[in-house]
């Protein structure tokens, strides 16, 4: 069985409300577009707010306007706003007089019989409890919207956090790399007149040192965390304004002063007695412009929530790019470390070979130290000595002592296996840390 339903759309750029009876399982496409037809705005820049602030699912039917058990049938709001506009400024017509009303108004003065009276002072008050009923509605609209912006403030908190967060990580791990990778080329410079060297290896060390520095762009977001921190200010006022709170207390009173004064003429007689309308209508007078006044104070607040949101809106991109760069600044300073690092194993497995094979050499040289050169040194068809691979090595022709020249290589092979072990240890360290 399907029960009638109907959805108040109160459309806050005119303050005016459209009803609408709910077709079975329509779809909130298909109530948009009835709603662009009566009012003039477009599907794309419609916003429809429930009280509670959240935006209609346009995954879900028309139906989800509509709380099921909280209230009569035919009593649920909702708040339409234009996203294409901030500054909602009106002006907002007051409802209209009823006929009866009109002529009291045009002339207070006028002298009307009891019976009369009564039934033109009901309609004067049930005017007067419009006025503040309306104003109450446009004060919840504007109660959905700045609980819209907290929503939009708390999405807007969480990726701050997120973009904080990777900044510090990356400017960790930055810091961690750029020192490491001084730390490197200055010993690699250490050892590069005695030990091993590479050009493009160097020179990649440098370009990497390099584009760390324009990695570290990345992790500056202080021009986006000024915007946000201001912004929070913004909301923070905006939620601590007297404007944010109820101003219907001056129609509140008016309206039950209305009621106390047609009490008052309801228990006159009905007899051939005449009465003027002054009081009355000064009390509808004063109840249109208390109500001029705080909805001009409540469109005003009412559109610097709305620009507050819009910053959000635009901010919201901004922060997912900051966020897109520091994770690929991140990812190529990762790439950058792995890559130095598997250079760095790649130098000591070549230092390794070359410690082993010179500590062949010199155990060779210890086992025959008192033969003669003739009998160790190969000889060239020409008579000539082959060049050794140790270079520091004496020719025989110089008449130095060849245990004075092994123990020179020996003395350098001690060196350069002190240098490796202290660059085994800084890798080991820089693994652990």
């Amino acid at each position: 069985v399907f029960f009638l339903q109907i959805v108040h759309i109160l459309n806050m750029t005119s303050a005016k409300i459209v009803s609408f009876l709910l077709h079975p399982e329509e779809s909130l496409h298909s109530l948009q577009n009835r709603i662009e037809f009566e009012t003039g705005i477009s599907t794309g820049n419609q916003e429809l707010l429930l009280e509670t602030g959240i935006c209609l699912d346009p995954r879900k039917p028309a139906s989800q306007c509509v709380i099921d058990g909280v209230r009569g049938w035919d009593s649920y709001m909702v708040y339409l706003f234009d996203k294409s506009k901030t500054v909602y400024d009106g002006p907002f017509a007051s409802r209209s007089l009823s006929d009866c009303v009109n002529y009291i108004v045009q002339d207070s003065k006028i002298q009307l019989p009891i019976p009369q009276l009564r039934k033109v002072w009901a309609e004067a008050v049930h005017y007067v409890i419009g006025l503040k009923e309306d104003y109450s509605r446009l004060f919840q609209g504007q109660r959905a919207a700045m609980l819209s912006l907290l929503r939009y403030n708390a999405n807007l908190i969480k990726m701050k956090n997120n973009m904080v967060s990777a900044s510090q990580q990356l400017k960790a791990k930055l810091e961690f790399f750029q020192q490491s990778i001084r730390l490197d080329l200055e010993r690699y410079s250490d050892q590069m007149a005695y030990g091993i060297s590479s050009e493009k290896m160097l020179k990649a060390w440098k370009e990497m040192e390099e584009k760390a520095s324009q990695c570290a762009q990345a992790e500056d977001i202080g021009y986006l965390d000024e915007q946000i921190m201001a912004l929070h200010t913004e909301i923070v006022e905006l939620q601590k304004s007297p404007y944010a709170r109820r101003q219907g207390e001056v129609m509140e009173s008016l309206e039950q002063r209305a009621i106390d004064l047609y009490k008052q003429l309801k228990t006159r007689p009905p007899d051939h007695a005449y009465s003027d309308s002054t009081d009355m209508v000064k009390i509808i007078v004063q109840t249109v412009q208390s109500q001029d006044r705080v909805l001009k104070e409540l469109f005003g607040h009412l559109s610097k929530l709305l620009g507050c949101k819009q910053k959000i809106i635009d901010l919201l991109p901004e922060i997912e790019v900051a966020l897109n760069n520091i994770k690929e600044a991140d990812n190529s300073v990762m790439q950058m470390q792995g890559k130095r690092q598997r250079e760095i194993w790649h130098l000591l497995k070549i230092a390794c070979t070359q410690s082993s094979s010179r500590s062949l050499v010199s155990s060779s040289l210890e086992g025959t130290a008192s033969t003669p050169a003739a009998t160790w040194l190969p000889q060239s068809s020409s008579g000539n000595a082959a060049p050794h691979p140790l270079s520091s090595l004496a020719a025989p022709e110089d008449g130095e002592n060849f245990a004075d020249v092994i123990r020179e290589n020996v003395n350098y092979l001690e060196l350069f296996s002190s240098i490796l072990q202290e660059v085994r240890q800084e890798q080991n360290s820089m693994m652990v840390s």
